[in-house]
């Protein structure tokens, strides 16, 4: 039933193509080759060449004028957490972001820490408020459905937010929450040391790739991510946030490409490590 149900769903989002001609054997030890952090170039559905390869992006620059007093600060806070405990303690005892004093709950992360992929939405709504997890509603339903069609669920990956607390009414975050939590995000990636990021919408997309370009010019291919205390670039890809496939469900058949990307790439012995 299960099986059925997948296909079923990977049909509605416009599926036309599998991910191999015969079945792959993922318990079986890769064959050996050069490590390298990026895959060979893979054209997604819709593109019509293959990517450049990518040249490393550095967390989005503040926006002129918009420095938030106290950035600097949530900067040093955040550098001085050497585990993620510590990460989330200070996270949840700053005071520098006025979101924090109309939210709920704190919502910090979700999933498996260890698993080497880390998701990284925009903010948490109002059911991930009240439970103090990201990714329960409705949008987190959905991108349970998404990934356990390329066999991923929350024991293969962790997803987080870029801001921790629920902005009011859902609203956008406003440039000065952004720049305030970006820290604490940038640390969180540093702790875990991820292999590869997903980034789910415009705004997470824009923040850490320093990139004002709309998501829908920036999904579809890897971008390398500097990040603050490892050594090399993180491979990041940029998706649709499920909440924009709730509003336009035209547009799951480019989320469907995206996926598979990503599971091609999960799947590639040129990738550096397993998952």
């Amino acid at each position: 039933m299960e099986d059925r149900y997948l296909l079923q769903l990977m049909v509605e989002w416009g599926a036309d193509e599998a991910l191999d001609d015969t079945p792959l054997d993922r318990r079986a030890a890769p064959n050996p080759q050069t490590k390298t952090i990026f895959p060979e170039p893979v054209v997604a559905p819709g593109l019509t060449e293959p990517p450049k390869a990518p040249a490393p992006a550095r967390p989005a620059p503040a926006p002129k004028g918009a420095i938030p007093k106290g950035a600097a600060r949530a900067a040093e806070i955040a550098a001085s957490a050497q585990s993620v405990a510590e990460l989330k303690a200070a996270l949840a005892a700053f005071d520098g972001c006025a979101l924090r004093d109309t939210a709920t709950h704190l919502v910090f992360a979700d999933g498996n820490p260890d698993a080497g992929l880390m998701l990284i939405g925009e903010g948490p709504g109002a059911e991930e408020d009240r439970a103090g997890k990201p990714f329960v509603g409705p949008s987190g339903q959905l991108l349970d459905r998404m990934l356990r069609s390329i066999n991923l669920d929350r024991e293969k990956f962790l997803i987080t937010n870029l801001i921790p607390w629920r902005p009011p009414g859902n609203r956008n975050p406003t440039d000065s929450e952004v720049l305030m939590c970006l820290p604490f995000l940038l640390r969180h990636i540093a702790l875990l040391r991820p292999r590869h990021l997903v980034l789910l919408g415009g705004v997470a997309s824009q923040a850490l790739l320093g990139n004002a370009l709309g998501i829908r010019r920036l999904r579809g291919r890897w971008h390398a991510v500097e990040i603050p205390g490892l050594e090399q670039p993180v491979p990041a890809l940029p998706m649709l946030h499920p909440a924009y496939l709730l509003r336009t469900p035209s547009a799951k058949r480019e989320t469907w490409a995206d996926l598979l990307l990503l599971r091609r790439t999960l799947d590639s012995p040129t990738r550096d490590s397993s998952i």
